[in-house]
């Protein structure tokens, strides 16, 4: 039976800017013997969920390694896009203001990370199975905390004070769970997303994920145990 090709409305965007100083050269960085990059657009091209796999940089050699990888890379992006403080938000808006100029307008957008390498292509179809099922505009994986927040403290002039101290004498079981976002990709409506520019719409969906498999990657540390939770996997 020949393969299903791809469908026709939805669009992979990847933000993969040059300048990162924690890390430097973070998204072009060899995970596992592979540049970290590579496993976002291998997940999303073996998903097969995306018409096509867009890749948002302003580096050349950025742009170079994700065409090499099969993705495409069909502009820079602007220098005011591509600095610590613009907002993911309007990465994406860019790129699909761009496709929309091209005549490439799409109903569903997925906005990949760069440095998700313990990405799944069953949650990335999961997300799409929901917003393609459900009155949302957005979907957004998350994961547990894995402590209750509302047990939490803050630090006032070295003094430990409880943020939520209502909850101090509150059984641990009768607290509400707690979710964060685990930064791997983003499902997006787009015609509401190109209204809005909010990635986390009002009435957003959860992809729930284990902790298992999520790490942010920010700092060395970060990468080291990415690196041990990728090991694990394999």
């Amino acid at each position: 039976m020949a393969e299903q090709a791809p469908p026709q409305d939805a669009v992979a965007i990847i933000p993969a800017r040059a300048g990162s100083k924690r890390i430097p050269r973070k998204n072009l960085r060899p995970f596992l013997g592979k540049p970290i990059l590579q496993y976002s657009i291998e997940a999303a091209l073996q998903s097969r969920l995306f018409h096509r796999v867009v890749v948002s940089t302003d580096s050349p050699e950025i742009a170079a390694l994700a065409q090499a990888l099969g993705a495409e890379a069909p502009f820079l992006r602007p220098e005011q896009l591509a600095d610590d403080h613009t907002p993911l938000a309007d990465v994406v808006h860019h790129a699909l203001s761009w496709l929309a100029k091209q005549e490439q307008q799409y109903q569903y957008a997925c906005c990949i990370l760069a440095t998700a390498p313990l990405l799944q292509q069953r949650f990335l179809k999961e997300g799409a199975a929901v917003l393609r099922s459900e009155a949302c505009d957005a979907v957004i994986p998350v994961t547990t905390y894995e402590f209750p927040i509302f047990r939490s403290f803050k630090l006032d002039d070295g003094t430990l004070k409880l943020m939520w101290p209502e909850y101090e004498l509150t059984r641990s079981n009768d607290l509400a769970e707690a979710y964060h976002d685990i930064g791997q990709f983003y499902w997006l409506q787009v015609a509401a997303f190109l209204r809005s520019r909010r990635i986390f719409a009002p009435g957003a969906r959860a992809v729930l994920v284990p902790r298992s498999l999520v790490q942010d990657i920010d700092t060395e540390d970060d990468w080291q145990r990415a690196e041990f939770l990728a090991r694990t996997l394999t």
